[in-house]
């Protein structure tokens, strides 16, 4: 499921946002000087600002199986039977890291304005659901 810009969401689940408090308007001498946590109940409705996706990065595994699979793939036919069945192994070895990496390789953030106001911005899409 993907998000579109404009559409009406609601929060699938309860959300506690712990941190630092500081007063609007007047300087702290202590940055963070108050504690507060704020709690969003699920089922609070809002509609779709913005939505990034950004790919994840590649571990050095996936890169590996990449040029090795390319390896492969390109010269495996004309290589020595030792050679190819060693380099079958190398990238059979790496496939759980390649479809790791596939399953999560879209990370997709929203910015959401709720109806009582607040926004969250860069949340997960996997936090709502369509309304």
């Amino acid at each position: 499921m993907t998000l579109n810009v404009g559409q009406r969401v609601r929060l699938a689940t309860e959300l506690r946002l712990p941190g630092a408090v500081t007063l609007a308007g007047e300087p702290s001498e202590e940055p963070g000087a108050f504690a507060a946590s704020l709690a969003l109940a699920a089922g609070v409705e809002g509609t779709v600002e913005r939505v990034d996706e950004r790919h994840r990065q590649q571990s050095h595994e996936v890169r590996e199986y990449l040029r090795l699979k390319s390896l492969l793939d390109d010269f495996g036919p004309q290589m020595p039977p030792a050679s190819r069945a060693q380099l079958e192994e190398q990238v059979g070895s790496l496939e759980g890291e390649w479809a790791a990496y596939r399953r999560r390789v879209r990370h997709v953030t929203v910015r959401v304005l709720l109806d009582n106001g607040f926004v969250l911005d860069d949340a997960p899409q996997e936090a709502f659901t369509p309304v």
